[in-house]
């Protein structure tokens, strides 16, 4: 499968704080490839590097098979970018917003009717034609300027955490979208802060400190990060017990989970000792994205 993006060493830095470093990337023509990690990361500057709005600091990239540094424009007029806080005009009607962004893409005159009903309908807004956009719900405006970043048919869209502040349902139905882009050959980068998404998406980077710490699917991931014998532990106070469950010899990790602790032992034997420690039977549960993107971001 062709890589839509290549990166090596892409690195920015800000004075002398390193927002990325050194990022390699192999992105694959058609897949959904998750960007995770905590806030502050270096996720948002990656994706802007990628889009042509940020310049490297070093480093070089080949982004739809033009080079970062020489082709920025090039790369800009190919793609869709769509920002958290992407601007959609409030007095303006659903199809008045979707018209204005087809002039901005250089939607051929000819076409842009027919793109424009294309986007009402994928994003499900049959019938609000003529709806001003600041009546509009959150998942509503979300589904919207996804439609507006994407009316010029591109190969690569960039989300960068499209879905920060809406329902799970719109979610939902976002990453469905997505999913449908996907699935006709539009490659598609985004980051999130939900592992429900993550575990939708073909590939996973996860970073830290501006640093590259894992990439691979889901399921490899949650197989080849958390080495050990994992177990939930339902013990009263159980922030209090962090701290002391995680001094024990055996434990390799020891994280909160809502009420509940994660205990990760070096073998299956020791939840017998941790019973005797806690009075807990401790149980036997599967790594979740959760699991993982703890122990990274404790790396």
């Amino acid at each position: 499968m062709e890589d839509i993006i290549v990166t090596h060493d892409l690195t920015r830095s800000f004075g002398k704080f390193v927002a990325v470093s050194k990022l390699n990337l192999n992105i694959r023509c058609g897949e959904i490839y998750g960007f995770l990690g905590p806030n502050g990361a270096g996720k948002s500057t990656a994706i802007r590097m990628l889009c042509g709005i940020l310049q490297p600091t070093s480093g070089t990239a080949q982004v739809l098979g033009y080079d970062l540094l020489n082709e920025t424009e090039k790369i800009k007029r190919k793609i869709g970018y769509m920002s958290q806080k992407f601007s959609l005009y409030d007095d303006l009607s659903v199809e008045e917003n979707l018209e204005f962004y087809a002039g901005v893409y250089e939607v051929p005159l000819k076409e842009s009717k027919s793109r424009v009903a294309e986007m009402i309908e994928m994003a499900n807004l049959t019938g609000r034609e003529k709806e001003v956009v600041a009546n509009l719900s959150g998942g509503w405006k979300q589904r919207l300027a996804l439609g507006c970043a994407i009316i010029s048919r591109p190969s690569l869209v960039f989300l960068d955490e499209p879905t920060s502040g809406v329902s799970p349902t719109s979610r939902r139905m976002f990453f469905n979208i997505i999913q449908g882009l996907a699935n006709n050959g539009v490659t598609v980068m985004v980051t999130t802060h939900f592992m429900d998404e993550a575990e939708r998406c073909n590939r996973i980077a996860f970073i830290s400190g501006g640093r590259l710490m894992a990439t691979d699917t889901p399921d490899n991931l949650k197989k080849n990060i958390i080495r050990g014998y994992l177990v939930e532990l339902a013990v009263p106070d159980a922030l209090e017990q962090v701290g002391r469950i995680e001094a024990l010899p055996y434990v390799s990790e020891c994280n909160i989970h809502g009420p509940l602790l994660h205990v990760l032992l070096e073998h299956e034997s020791n939840a017998a000792d941790l019973r005797t420690v806690t009075g807990v039977e401790p149980k036997m549960i599967t790594p979740s994205l959760e699991d993982v993107f703890v122990t990274l971001a404790k790396s």
